[in-house]
């Protein structure tokens, strides 16, 4: 590849990082601060107790972008040489994560109601799917280098469609079982652990 059409890893990987940071630090501007005067006049852990739903929408939110931000962390260390293909895939997966903010107010602005949820819903899911073309190209293309095999690749796109899956399941459910919806996300840290020893045993065995 002429060397005009290589990317700096270094810039990309700061540039990525600063989004991911600025993500996560908008989510925490959504949370209203009461007013003195709203202090003054009602109860404190009522006035807390009114903004539970911002505070469960930024702790999952939050998580969410550090989740793929570890991911993002974990796949980047393999590359050696960044193409045009995988920039945009960058780009694309930054989207999602700039966008997860918005989708977070609104989901908290109606948080008991199924349209803005499963709305929320969609921003993980597409974020997992480019996530996972993400993976899948980085771990295509480098399949020998770095220390990249076939197990690490399948390891980290198991994880990524994981979340995938039960996001996508969550917006399934809020119709008819809204509770359930909106706490079945700790199943993607359940399948993560026992996804983590299978592959880990894996990548051991090829070690050897």
């Amino acid at each position: 590849m002429p060397h005009s059409f290589l990317f700096d890893k270094g810039r990309v990987a700061s540039f990525c990082d600063a989004v991911f940071s600025i993500a996560m630090t908008l989510l925490i501007l959504e949370i209203e601060v009461p007013s003195v005067e709203v202090l003054y006049k009602n109860n404190f852990s009522a006035v807390l107790a009114n903004r539970i739903p911002s505070f469960i929408g930024f702790l999952v939110s939050f998580m969410v972008i550090a989740l793929y931000w570890v991911s993002h962390l974990r796949i980047y260390r393999y590359i050696t040489v960044l193409t045009e293909k995988l920039i945009w895939l960058n780009i694309i997966l930054l989207l999602f994560v700039v966008f997860l903010p918005f989708s977070t107010a609104l989901y908290v602005g109606d948080f008991f109601g199924t349209a803005p949820f499963i709305f929320y819903c969609m921003k993980p899911v597409l974020l997992g799917l480019f996530n996972f073309m993400l993976i899948r190209a980085i771990a295509k293309k480098e399949l020998g280098n770095n220390g990249m095999t076939k197990s690490i690749g399948d390891w980290l796109q198991f994880r990524s469609l994981t979340a995938v899956f039960v996001w996508a399941l969550a917006a399934v459910l809020a119709t008819s079982f809204p509770t359930l919806a909106r706490i079945i996300f700790i199943l993607i840290f359940v399948i993560q652990i026992f996804g983590d020893r299978y592959f880990k045993k894996k990548i051991a065995a090829d070690v050897q």
